[in-house]
This record gives structure tokens, sequence and C-alpha cells, in this order.
């Protein structure tokens, strides 16, 4: 295992998007932030100890990377992947 991965490839690993493309579009449309900038591009690079900042619905979520992943497996695996840093917060625009 490498030690840095596609955020749209983590995002979709720990289960966030239901779709590697869902992850790259919200990306690409400056929705994602890492250690606060904003990410524009999926291919941006992560790292375990990153922040990453997203829109889930109407909430907005907080975490850190505690592992990268190797590949989209079930649930409890993919939980794994991350740390909350916040609880949801209902901050985006109705």
């Amino acid at each position: 295992m490498t030690d840095r991965l596609r955020i749209d490839k983590w995002l979709w690993h720990a289960r966030f998007f239901k779709s590697r493309s869902l992850a790259a579009d919200i990306v690409e449309q400056g929705e994602v932030t890492v250690n606060g900038a904003v990410a524009r591009k999926p291919s941006q690079t992560l790292k375990p100890g990153d922040s990453v900042g997203f829109p889930m619905g109407r909430h907005r979520r907080l975490v850190r990377v505690a592992a990268l992943g190797e590949r989209r497996g079930p649930a409890v695996e993919a939980q794994a992947l991350y740390e909350d840093l916040a609880a949801p917060r209902r901050d985006l625009a109705s």
C-alpha cells in the first residue's frame, strides 16, 4: 500500500459516496476541503492525518484520514479509514 491516495478514491473507499465519479464531481465543484484548503482536483492526494471536509446532503462532515485503504470494502472496514472530528452540522443552505 502507498502512503498517499487520490481524494476521490478515498471518499469512495470510505463509503461517503456511492460512486467514485460522484466523489470526483463534488471535489471539482469546490465543495471539499483538505486541511482547510479547497481541493479542486479529484487527483489531489491524501495521507493519514489529513482533515477532510465535505457536504453530505444538508450536513457538512469533517473527518480525519486514519488510513488509506486498498479497496472499497464493507462498512465496518470503511469506518476504520476515518475519525469523525465533528458531528454532522446543518450549516448548508436549504
